[in-house]
């Protein structure tokens, strides 16, 4: 049975000061988050031009800056708009259980000694979409 070495990750300062638009409580060094979408979501066909597809964007209306760490009712509604006509109402939940997302590690050594894994990010909550989509105008 082979053994791969897992490592926790150093800590990432770069001296770049990042705007994470992710909630406090949703975020991490990397920016990860989980999003549960029960069904499915149709989207166009990437162009040679623009091999990237925009799914839509994270909104969270309750959400503000300024308020208290323990106040917790903005996550009770999340919208993610998928184009520009389309709505999904969802919430932010806490994982039952954490869970780690692991990278192969860049030691900058000979691949002869091995590969070695390490932990990038520990996802606490996810964003959970389970209604339909609600139609959106533009």
């Amino acid at each position: 049975m082979p053994t791969i070495p897992l490592h926790t990750s150093p800590a990432q300062t770069n001296g770049k000061s990042t705007i994470n638009p992710l909630p406090k409580v949703l975020q991490t060094p990397g920016g990860l988050a989980i999003l549960e979408i029960q069904g499915s979501i149709n989207l166009p066909a990437a162009s040679p031009s623009s091999p990237t597809i925009s799914i839509g964007r994270l909104v969270f209306p309750d959400y503000t800056a300024d308020g208290s760490p323990e106040n917790k009712s903005w996550m009770n509604k999340v919208h993610l708009y998928v184009g520009q006509h389309q709505r999904l109402t969802g919430e932010v939940k806490k994982l039952p259980n954490p869970v780690a997302v692991i990278r192969k590690r860049d030691s900058g050594e000979a691949i002869a000694e091995g590969d070695e894994l390490e932990i990038a990010e520990i996802v606490y909550f996810k964003v959970i979409f389970s209604s339909r989509p609600e139609p959106v105008g533009t």
